[in-house]
């Protein structure tokens, strides 16, 4: 079960995905209206994939104090601790490969509270799947040291719904093996 605004955000984006101009199950990121997302937009984000990365583009207010600084432009593996960036780059790579939502649980601070990082495959401007939603949602009031690092760990990642993507497979023609 997950957090309320992480399965809203879902459910959003679910129905996003089912409108007929949605190709291939992923909807454009102009069909996305800010406006829904409500109180939950300061916990926000949008991203541009980069090869294996992501570049945040635009962050809302709490996931900046969070981090305790401006994020547009950094890499979103940098908000992760060493550690955790294999398990966010098999997140990242799934969200788009298989076309559905990623729910990655992750700790928080010291005191490690625990907080889902909800990703979501939308269509940029070539019409290709190379943006991401992303939205903050955290169990309990995250109150960390001024001092405090302000990386998160990922503990595991959670592939939402059916793949819309078929895996990909081996086929022949003429008795030769292609992909």
């Amino acid at each position: 079960m997950f957090h309320p605004d992480t399965q809203f955000l879902i459910d959003h984006w679910t129905t996003l995905s089912r409108r007929p101009e949605s190709r291939g199950g992923i909807p454009d990121r102009t069909a996305l209206e800010p406006d829904m997302l409500g109180l939950r937009l300061p916990r926000a984000f949008v991203a541009r994939r980069t090869g294996d990365d992501a570049v945040i583009r635009l962050a809302g207010s709490w996931i900046e104090g969070f981090h305790g600084e401006a994020l547009k432009g950094q890499a979103l593996l940098s908000l992760w601790r060493t550690a955790s960036r294999p398990l966010m780059f098999t997140a990242l790579s799934q969200t788009v490969r298989e076309g559905r939502p990623v729910v990655v649980v992750a700790l928080a601070g010291s005191v490690a509270a625990q907080i889902e990082v909800t990703l979501l495959p939308l269509r940029g401007p070539s019409g290709r799947p190379d943006r991401l939603l992303g939205l903050y949602a955290p169990a309990a009031t995250l109150t960390l040291a001024t001092d405090e690092p302000r990386l998160l760990t990922a503990r595991v990642s959670i592939g939402v719904g059916d793949a819309v993507r078929a895996p990909l497979s081996l086929a022949a023609v003429g008795g030769r093996r292609i992909a």
